[in-house]
């Protein structure tokens, strides 16, 4: 069973067809994505000149019943808590928005589909990585 938490630049790639990441997305039984990718993914929208064009384009995607926006919980802060003290002790910080990303990851067991090379640094989860185009 292929499941992915989705960051921002999966999303993004998967909006500008790149073709391993419509593979990928293809291939995957469910998608994940949490409240930080969504605010994430919306402020881009924001700064952009295609607002409702992308809106549409995500309410249509979040529709799907392969996707699933899971909750931040008591039990996300707990495991946020905890990537940000290692990270820390370790020297190798990464933005407040990563770490929530890696947070839902750690609690649900999910794999983080990204090209953003910062989660390579939280040892607490998988990482699915692919390069831009």
């Amino acid at each position: 069973m292929i499941r992915f938490l989705l960051d921002t630049s999966a999303y993004s790639a998967f909006m500008r067809r790149y073709p391993d990441v419509i593979q990928l997305f293809e291939s995957a039984e469910s998608l994940y994505l949490n409240p930080v990718v969504l605010a994430e993914v919306r402020a881009g929208f924001l700064l952009g000149t295609r607002r409702e064009k992308n809106e549409r384009a995500l309410r249509e995607f979040l529709q799907s019943s392969r996707v699933t926006v899971l909750p931040i919980d008591d039990e996300t802060a707990d495991r946020w808590a905890v990537i940000a003290v290692s990270l820390r002790k370790a020297g190798t910080p990464i933005s407040s928005n990563d770490i929530w990303i890696a947070a839902s990851a750690m609690q649900y067991g999910l794999p983080i589909l990204t090209s953003d090379s910062d989660f390579q640094k939280v040892p607490q989860v998988m990482v699915r990585h692919f390069s831009p185009v």
